[in-house]
């Protein structure tokens, strides 16, 4: 602990954005980053606890954790930020983390939702200060490709190029294996490739830089092929020593109501991914991609997708825009039942809703409230839908709400997107090669093994435990090529 008086000294500082009403006029990533000098007393802001809950990822009795799922030595290079130590911080975050150039851009950082600064005052800008440790790295030439000595002649299979896919083959590539990553879609990254946006995560600078250093160090990668249709799972397994299924959790979850048929309602998943594929394939010029422009958009969802449709309407320049969610708005503080370490369950306002406030002048999102039916015009087409405020309240055989008499409303509609969430992984692989699934419809393996009923195949990622963040998919696939490495030699160095 380089300076103990750090946190009393230097107040929270983090990324700042470029202004709403410009960003949305491109789709470049819209962080500043951080002066060395800013980061420097960032990082003595870190207190060196005795207890570091921040790289704990302690379970909490849920899916969710205490602190950070890849256990991140966050105290370790945060002071040697401090220190100047920019090569040696590099280091430390490269033992646990493959991917921190992503982790610093998308996850939400539950790591600083369990800083122990966090119980009083502003928790340490851990994500900032992980984000620029790699992102210099770059720039210096530190990060380098780094191939195996030693090849040890076993062949795996990844399937599914996400961050779990990703990170289990960097980790099994690193044990000497050869490994070939499979990707029904025709670019590498899964996820982080067509699922997020670019300027949230750019794809050609951050994305496709770390994919070209695998390739390097002799990852095999293979688009347009999905296993179970384009390959079958036997010929994979003849041809393969081991198998790990990391396909994650694309099933969406629709809408049955009436008017679900209607033109202009979609998935979100099929906005982001042909928005993003047309983007890269020719900025937007083949026109194959589903437009918000000058239309009234209404999103159907609260989360972190639903937000990346917010901002991607924003920057077609869409008419008008809000956000749906069933759930209450959340408290602004902590409340008694949501105590520290938790990652705290409070109000924010993502880039996304930011956009549009400064856009159209308010938060676009609407709490409590139910959609119960889309109306279409004489083509097809929808043009409104109806709503319903809701009340949480236990309902006996039906769902945990009801609606609320005299709530009814008409909004206009001319593209509705629905990201209410993901219900599963698709299954032609675990079907072809007899994978049992949990009943939830998840691929079954005990978290810590990652095996499968099926010999010599393994899982990770959403496709295991469900819809997730990008952190715990690199947990897993790091964790999943651990085992996978002990099946195939008898024992392993992999952490």
């Amino acid at each position: 602990m380089g300076k103990p008086t750090g946190f009393i000294e230097y107040k929270r500082k983090k990324q700042t954005y470029r202004d709403p009403l410009e960003r949305v006029g491109d789709w470049d990533e819209f962080v500043i980053p951080l002066s060395d000098e800013v980061l420097q007393k960032q990082g003595a802001r870190c207190m060196d606890c005795g207890i570091p809950f921040c790289h704990t990822g302690l379970p909490m009795g849920g899916p969710a954790a205490s602190g950070c799922p890849l256990n991140n030595l966050i105290p370790e290079w945060n002071d040697l930020v401090y220190r100047d130590h920019w090569k040696d911080a590099l280091d430390r975050l490269h033992k646990t983390n493959n991917f921190p150039e992503f982790t610093g851009r998308v996850c939400p950082a539950p790591c600083e939702g369990s800083c122990v600064l966090g119980i009083n005052t502003d928790p340490v800008t851990i994500k900032t200060i992980e984000s620029e440790i790699v992102d210099r790295g770059f720039r210096e030439g530190w990060i380098l490709p780094e191939p195996p000595p030693v090849r040890t002649g076993k062949k795996v299979a990844v399937v599914g190029s996400g961050p779990s896919g990703l990170a289990c083959a960097a980790q099994l590539n690193r044990a000497g294996h050869w490994v070939t990553v499979y990707e029904r879609a025709d670019r590498i990254g899964g996820l982080l490739m067509y699922g997020i946006p670019n300027m949230k995560l750019d794809k050609r600078h951050v994305v496709e830089r770390r994919i070209n250093l695998m390739a390097t160090e002799g990852v095999r990668f293979v688009t347009n092929t999905e296993i179970g249709k384009d390959l079958s799972a036997a010929q994979l397994r003849d041809e393969c020593d081991a198998i790990v299924i990391c396909t994650g959790s694309t099933k969406p979850r629709d809408l049955p109501i009436e008017g679900r048929n209607l033109k202009g309602v979609h998935f979100a998943m099929d906005f982001l991914r042909a928005n993003t594929k047309s983007l890269l394939d020719s900025g937007h010029a083949d026109g194959q991609y589903i437009s918000a422009r000058d239309k009234h958009v209404i999103v159907i969802g609260g989360g972190d997708t639903g937000t990346d449709c917010v901002g991607t309407s924003m920057r077609h320049g869409c008419k008008s825009l809000v956000q749906f969610e069933i759930l209450e708005r959340p408290p602004d503080t902590r409340l008694p039942n949501n105590p520290w370490p938790e990652w705290p369950r409070v109000y924010k306002l993502d880039y996304g809703q930011d956009e549009a406030k400064a856009r159209f002048g308010d938060d676009p999102r609407t709490y409590l409230i139910n959609t119960s039916k889309f109306v279409g015009d004489e083509n097809g087409v929808v043009k409104a839908l109806h709503t319903t405020n809701v009340e949480w309240v236990p309902t006996p055989g039906g769902p945990p709400f009801r609606s609320v008499p005299g709530t009814e409303k008409v909004w206009p509609a001319d593209l509705v997107l629905l990201a209410m969430g993901f219900l599963g992984p698709e299954s032609p692989v675990l079907d072809q090669l007899g994978v049992e699934k949990d009943p939830r419809s998840n691929a079954k393996a005990e978290y810590g093994k990652f095996a499968t009923n099926v010999p010599g195949v393994f899982t990770a990622g959403d496709a295991r435990r469900g819809q997730s963040l990008v952190v715990w998919a690199i947990h897993e696939g790091r964790s999943a090529a651990r085992e996978c490495d002990r099946y195939l030699m008898g024992s392993t160095d992999l952490p």
